[in-house]
Order: structure tokens, then sequence, then C-alpha cells
């Protein structure tokens, strides 16, 4: 996508919401937050890592340099799920004995925060974990006005094209629906209408993240703990920040306008 229609930048609003590395081009530029969502596991493993303390690196999907960048970064590679060590599956982060710093190879969710880090002076790793928690931190931190990009990392078909992902609109809607709260206005229509879907799902929301596709396709393969904790909605207090190339919990060391997003090296 070499360059992006003035229309499909979702101008003049400030709070947007798009999909996946094209999506991204169009409406992250100018943005003072970018916001990561990939529910189904990305950003619910970071999430859960967080939790316990953690940095996530992201790194790119079927990678051979994953295993070097791991040891120079003294971290801990996850592997795939279905192994006996962390991987991109929440219970094995929830699970591990000990965890401290991990890198996270994934197709979606990662590739993408690697892409805005540098690009946009801030980028978290939303899901329906921590949406509540990333919106009221984001209403603390930025100027009434500043842009805020809204990402759903998506899915990919088996030809390497977009496939739009439910769990990742819910995901957006979540963070999307909880800062009118803080009297913010500026919504796109394409981020009304991931609230709109979110509002919907929401008397059924774990059921609707069993049944979806992704969902149904994680729970044939023997991973369903994997839905049911990503259903966890608003459990976590915990932001999750890329700091230097890791997603770290964002803390009072963590003030706007107190650096740049940085990727791995």
């Amino acid at each position: 996508m070499s360059e992006v229609q003035a229309a499909h930048r979702q101008l003049p609003f400030t709070v947007r919401f798009d999909w996946g590395h094209d999506g991204a081009l169009a409406v992250a530029p100018g943005a003072a937050l970018a916001v990561v969502v990939d529910v189904l596991c990305f950003t619910t493993c970071v999430s859960v890592a967080v939790d316990r303390g953690a940095e996530v690196l992201p790194y790119g999907w079927n990678d051979s340099t994953a295993a070097d960048f791991a040891a120079q970064q003294e971290a801990v590679l996850a592997g795939r799920r279905g192994g006996n060590s962390v991987s991109l599956s929440p219970p094995s982060l929830r699970d591990a004995a000990t965890l401290d710093r991990v890198v996270l190879p994934s197709p979606n969710g990662s590739a993408l925060a690697h892409s805005l880090a540098g690009a946009v002076p801030r980028v978290v790793a939303v899901c329906l974990r921590n949406a509540r928690a990333t919106a009221d931190w984001a209403a603390r931190n930025l100027p009434p006005a500043a842009v805020i990009a809204v990402i759903a990392a998506g899915e990919k078909w088996p030809d390497g094209g977009l496939r739009p992902a439910l769990e990742d609109q819910l995901g957006a809607g979540a963070f999307l629906a909880s800062l009118p709260e803080h009297r913010r206005a500026g919504f796109s229509p394409e981020a009304r209408w991931a609230m709109d879907a979110f509002a919907a799902a929401g008397p059924r929301l774990e059921e609707t993240l069993l049944e979806c596709s992704s969902g149904r396709e994680l729970v044939f393969g023997g991973y369903q703990e994997d839905v049911e904790i990503a259903s966890e909605l608003n459990r976590s207090a915990a932001v999750a920040l890329l700091d230097d190339g890791a997603f770290r919990r964002a803390g009072a060391g963590h003030a706007w306008g107190a650096g740049q997003a940085r990727g791995p090296a």
C-alpha cells in the first residue's frame, strides 16, 4: 500500500478504527497512541504476562533469527502451542513456574506492534482483559484532542490476505466503549461500529468468542482455555505499554511524553 487516500484516513475524527497493516498505515499517521488488538491470542498473552510482572518482546513469525534474538535479550523464546514451555497460549504464560522476559512471535499482533513502534509515540496491547484499564490510562495521559488509532490485527486466509476477525472487533470495541466515560468525543463511524458490535455481544461475550470462527478453531484444536482466558472482560488492571522494544506494565515512570516506543533491533 504505497499511498493512502485522504478519505481512508478517517479525518477529521480523532478516535479511529481500522484493520491490519494497511489499516494502520491509513489511520495511525499523526496519532499519539496506537492500540493493537489481537484477542486470540497475542494481546491476551501479553496481558497475562504483564499481569505477572513479565516483559514481552514482540517478534516476527517464522523468523529464523528469533532464537538468537532471545539469547541476546536474555529472554525465553515462546514456542508453538502444545509444547511443555511458554507459547502463544495464555495458559502457558499463566501457569509457568517463573516468567521474566519472553520473546513472543506472532503472525498478526506481534508483527503489527513491531511495525508501529517508533512510528507512533505510544503503542499499547489491548484485549478484552485490559480494555477498560487501558482506556482509563489513555484518558489520564492524553490531551483531549490527541488522536487515538485502534487497529484490529485480524487473522490471515491461507493466501496471506487479511481475514477480519470478530474477536478483534469486540476487543477494539471494549476499549473504545470505555472512552466516552471520560467525555472523549471525535469517534469515526468505523470506531462507533466496533463499539456497537461490542455492546451487542456483551450479554453473551464468552459464548460469542467460543462460537466465532477463530474461537472454534482453537476449541477444535484442544485450546478452549485460551478462549476462556481471552473472554475475561476487564479482569486486568495492568496496561501493556511498548517501551524500548518490550511490552511492560505502564506505571508512574511512563507518563505521557516520557519517550518513544521502539521496536527490537
